[in-house]
């Protein structure tokens, strides 16, 4: 479990992360979503005991993680992909983290395997591609098969094939029971990705919730298709509706559907389509965050 509780960091007369809290359970995968400066990872440093906030505190596992008993064996972390010595292979690479940590050297053979890097491993690190640093940064932080993830941005560099693949692998992980929290900008991959949402905005907490519940809080718009379109539209206009002609010769309007089945009963009005067009993360990500990217 991780835990962040009125966590607060200034940097200057910057105020990176103000009064931030929230949990990431075990056996989950959380997403942390926020525009850039948005203080996410100033909050992830903190977590890993890399930055000491000014205010309140963040646990793993119930404790500091300064104060964790042989920590790369309880949390494995990925911040920079790049932080690998470019004259090593792949494999002493990890031979080196693995020693210092106090890892078995059989374990380097696994996580190779398991980040799929095996056939690479003699290769020295400054050869690699982007997606292949990443895959040996995630081998590094799963060295110590530990019980916490901390990932940022995991999935880049990756092609499409090895996003699936980081997918299907944190959802086995988290199915063992570990706790995930994994910050990214790819919204439409973490929509697929993760079980719940942390959004934070300007160093404070926006939402946290399941996707389903931060979908379902943002208001969707119904789709209609009718050989009598344009009387339709003067109904819902008259209802006090908004309706809008799409290029396909449909119309969207905010009216719920069951106002718009309604009507068209009420009126003799022939539907051929009333469906529900359901908000996508990134349409209520930069609803709730002002339209702020996250690049």
């Amino acid at each position: 479990m991780i835990e962040v509780e009125e966590l607060s960091k200034r940097f200057g007369k910057t105020q990176a992360v103000a009064g931030l809290s929230f949990r990431v359970e075990p056996g989950t995968i959380t997403g942390f979503l926020g525009p850039n400066g948005a203080g996410k990872s100033t909050t992830l440093r903190s977590v890993l005991g890399l930055v000491h906030p000014d205010a309140g505190h963040a646990t793993v596992l119930g404790v500091p993680y300064r104060e964790l008993d042989r920590p790369l064996h309880r949390v494995g972390a990925v911040l920079e992909a790049s932080e690998v010595h470019p004259g090593r292979s792949g494999r002493n690479h990890l031979r080196v983290q693995a020693a210092a940590a106090g890892v078995l050297r059989s374990r380097v053979e696994e996580v190779l395997a398991l980040v799929e890097l095996s056939a690479a491993a003699k290769r020295r690190v400054k050869g690699y591609s982007l997606g292949m640093r990443q895959r040996l940064g995630l081998a590094t932080a799963l060295l110590g098969d530990p019980e916490v993830l901390v990932l940022d941005e995991p999935a880049n560099g990756l092609d499409p094939a090895g996003i699936r693949w980081l997918r299907d692998l944190l959802r086995s992980l988290a199915a063992e029971g570990r706790t995930i929290l994994v910050s990214s900008h790819v919204l439409a991959e973490v929509a697929q990705t993760v079980d719940r949402v942390v959004i934070i905005h300007r160093g404070k907490l926006v939402q946290q919730a399941t996707i389903a519940e931060v979908i379902a809080s943002a208001q969707g718009s119904t789709r209609i298709r009718s050989p009598q379109a344009e009387r339709l539209r003067e109904l819902l206009a008259a209802a006090g509706a908004a309706v809008t002609a799409t290029g396909d010769g449909a119309l969207i309007s905010d009216a719920p559907p069951e106002r718009v089945g309604e009507l068209s009963a009420a009126n003799g009005v022939v539907l051929h389509e009333l469906t529900i067009e359901r908000a996508t993360l990134e349409e209520v990500f930069l609803e709730l965050t002002g339209g702020e990217t996250t690049e």
